[in-house]
């Protein structure tokens, strides 16, 4: 059990969510008052995707992470800012027996540095880096991150001096996180996020959950959840196994059966969970302490 944990909230992703949750967070300004809910509700990070204002699907402009990072750092709100790199690594392939060309309509690959490109530029105390390439969901859409993109932006967000955080959807990804370790591409202490549940990476039953924590490496930060009805009972599972938890509207819009939630009522949600089972929730100042964060 950890008895000191803290709460990361994912407050909106990338998923087709928009037209499923009237309220779910798609303007910068809607990301950032998120974020700060969440901050207010206990969470210590927010982990941030953001949306094309018009449309409310998942965006990589710069200009709008720009917005979200400038809102959040100018509020009377302590929160540390984790921004995803995930985005730039979607290939959707031609169905059937005609795989090529790409679907252009989907398909947005590009390199290594350049979906570093708002890190570079804004400089978050933790990043994401999704550590492998996995046959996401259905249809022909696969999550493409190589090994050599992945030492690419590892190296680049060391020298950055911003924490990664190591998106694990299964078990090999954990094989690759050792082998950056090895090489030396990740300073202690590592951070890594176990991704439970989502099609096709690693079920989120206990067993598997806990065959993946007991190869997290010595010395590892972890937290670890699940997507849907499971999240929030994967806020108790994750405590238990001796990691901390993450909640928030990318993973799962509804509070209750039918009830849909805000940002920051999963977040109470958990901490209320977590205070039950004696856990002390860690502060924004404890989380930088814990994982050497450094603030630009």
């Amino acid at each position: 059990m950890n008895f000191d944990v803290f709460v990361t909230c994912a407050v909106t992703g990338a998923g087709d969510t928009a037209d499923k949750h009237p309220d779910l967070p798609v303007t910068p300004a809607q990301i950032a008052d998120a974020a700060i809910e969440a901050a207010r509700a206990g969470a210590a990070i927010a982990h941030i995707h953001v949306r094309d204002p018009r449309t409310g699907k998942a965006a990589r402009d710069v200009a709008l992470y720009r917005e979200v990072v400038e809102r959040v750092r100018a509020s009377d709100t302590d929160v540390v800012l984790n921004l995803t790199a995930g985005m730039g690594g979607d290939v959707i392939f031609g169905q059937g027996e005609r795989p090529l060309p790409l679907d252009p309509a989907g398909t947005d690959i590009i390199g290594p540095l350049e979906r570093l490109a708002h890190v570079e530029e804004l400089r978050p105390e933790i990043c994401t880096i999704d550590c492998g390439t996995m046959n996401f969901a259905a249809g022909d859409y696969v999550m493409t991150n190589t090994p050599s993109m992945l030492r690419t932006m590892a190296a680049r967000v060391q020298d950055l001096g911003v924490r990664p955080e190591l998106e694990v959807f299964d078990t090999g990804h954990l094989v690759f996180v050792k082998q950056l370790i090895k090489e030396g591409l990740l300073d202690d202490p590592v951070m890594i996020q176990l991704c439970m549940g989502i099609p096709y990476g690693a079920p989120d039953d206990p067993l598997t959950f806990m065959s993946m924590v007991h190869q997290i490496p010595e010395n590892a930060v972890f937290s670890g959840f699940s997507i849907g009805r499971h999240q929030l009972p994967f806020v108790a599972m994750a405590a238990l196994a001796g990691g901390n938890v993450r909640v928030g509207l990318e993973d799962n819009i509804y509070l209750d059966r039918g009830v849909l939630a805000s940002n920051g009522q999963l977040v109470e949600r958990a901490v209320t969970i977590l205070k039950a089972m004696g856990a002390r929730i860690l502060t924004p100042a404890d989380v930088r302490a814990k994982l050497k964060l450094v603030k630009h």
